[in-house]
């Protein structure tokens, strides 16, 4: 698949028909595939070509996705930044990637010595062909979330997008009858990917919403009758606890799917049955282009697990020596396929401790149950170490999910001087809740083994997320110091 020409090719083929809108634009295939030559242009006349990378710091809009294509069209790479970072932050992507132009709201800047362009100013007469593109072209630089050091760039190939595209149209049985509503930023692979390229290339269409917000998102599937949607956790959890006279038409959605961080059974359940979805959890990293996994649809969904290899990828759990185990034992995740990324931008020696013999070392623990479903233990840089005893947060957090009035837990290790480390929670309850602590330490007593129990409990008003919808905890070790 070349993206590069895909929005000529659906001009082409059907050019009156829906292809993408936000909350003040909407296009047909014919204006899309418009917007886009004029796009190229503008890019082509300012000195962008083949092998150069345009960088790209804009709100969920039109505009956004129209550049991705139209830097395609020339040859070139995207690098899509947060568009809340700072000056300093947003320096060191654009920099990093060694971007030759920045495309802003409004034409400013923050990156020295870096030419910037305006949204509006995505126009120009001149409208230069598509560039010839192999599968092994840089298509997207995306950076990590930076939680364990600074954010690195993940080199994602037009080949990776084609691979993860296909496998997202087969494994959920896309067609051009289906309607993406974007929640998820256009800065992360999800959002780019399974939100918007997979329906694209399948012929279907994507409404954007600027920002994910929960006094609007039942309105706005009622009103735009999109036919799935993919969020986070947070997101589901949110929804969950809104007051129970809410009763939104959702019979548009044949499915919603979560992501990018493990998301507790009894929440899928809660939001299946409350507002008559088919939820499926999937995993995932940037790495891989977006996912690996994912409860099927046709199949057995099993909550607590995220789901049977995608076609065309393979996974296996590992032991320390890189063997690969039987089902039931817990080891490091692995993933190969053609989503595996390139590597790591200027980062060798990281891309080689990172992908083994083809292998990428996701750094997360997980087992195969018998039915080949795979359950995620946790991260490996999670694991607490209490007096030589091992304890994974992700456990610990399942059972206070268990509780009633627990909306969110995260579980973090606290420096012990005689233990090394022992953990505790913190936990936002759910709207109109006077659970305490000792409600919930009684709740974990009879669940957990002794040296599991949490040492305390703080509870918070929101666990604090990185940019894409994790649960962030650096910042929460940071509270503990």
């Amino acid at each position: 698949m070349h993206f590069a020409t895909l929005p000529d090719d659906r001009a082409a083929a059907s050019p009156d028909a829906p292809a993408l809108a936000d909350d003040h634009t909407s296009l047909t295939n014919r204006q899309l595939a418009d917007r886009v030559a004029n796009a190229a242009g503008a890019l082509a006349d300012r000195g962008i070509g083949a092998g150069d990378v345009v960088a790209v710091q804009l709100t969920n809009r039109v505009e956004l996705v129209v550049v991705l294509f139209a830097a395609w069209r020339l040859g070139a790479t995207v690098n899509p930044l947060n568009p809340v970072l700072t000056g300093a932050e947003a320096s060191h992507q654009v920099l990093d990637a060694r971007s030759a132009l920045l495309v802003t709201g409004d034409g400013s800047g923050q990156v020295a010595d870096v030419p910037t362009i305006g949204a509006a100013d995505l126009s120009s007469p001149s409208r230069p062909s598509a560039a010839p593109r192999s599968p092994d072209d840089l298509a997207i630089l995306v950076y990590t979330s930076g939680t364990t050091g600074r954010p690195k760039g993940v080199m994602l190939s037009h080949g990776n997008l084609d691979a993860m595209t296909a496998s997202f149209i087969e494994w959920l049985a896309i067609t051009a009858d289906d309607h993406s509503l974007l929640v998820l930023p256009l800065f992360h692979a999800n959002g780019i990917v399974l939100g918007t390229l997979t329906p694209l290339r399948a012929g279907g269409q994507v409404s954007i919403t600027g920002k994910f917000s929960l006094d609007r998102f039942f309105a706005d599937v009622e009103r735009l009758r999109p036919t799935y949607f993919s969020a986070v956790p947070a997101i589901y959890a949110m929804l969950s606890a809104l007051p129970s006279d809410v009763h939104p038409d959702t019979s548009s959605l044949r499915m919603a799917v979560c992501g990018a961080a493990p998301m507790p059974p009894q929440l899928i359940t809660a939001v299946e049955e409350r507002f008559g979805l088919t939820l499926v959890e999937g995993y995932g990293l940037s790495e891989t282009t977006c996912a690996s996994t994912i409860n099927p649809l046709a199949g057995p969904r099993k909550p607590g697990t995220v789901g049977l290899p995608l076609p065309g990828q393979r996974v296996a759990v590992l032991d320390p020596e890189g063997l690969p185990l039987p089902p039931g034992e817990v080891g490091e995740v692995a993933i190969a396929g053609p989503t595996v990324m390139q590597g790591y931008l200027h980062q060798p020696e990281e891309t080689a401790r990172t992908i083994v013999d083809g292998w990428l070392r996701t750094g997360d623990v997980g087992r195969f149950d018998d039915d080949g479903y795979l359950v995620l233990v946790d991260r490996v840089k999670d694991m607490i170490i209490r007096g030589g005893e091992n304890i994974y947060p992700k456990e610990i957090e399942s059972v206070l999910y268990q509780h009633p009035d627990v909306l969110e837990a995260a579980v973090v290790g606290q420096p012990d001087e005689v233990l090394g480390e022992v953990p505790t929670a913190f936990v936002s309850r759910r709207p109109g809740s006077s659970v305490d602590e000792e409600q919930l330490l009684e709740h974990c007593r009879a669940l957990l083994s002794r040296f599991k129990i949490p040492v305390g409990i703080a509870f918070v008003d929101e666990i604090p997320k990185n940019p894409v919808g994790k649960i962030d905890k650096p910042t929460l070790r940071a509270r503990l110091s």
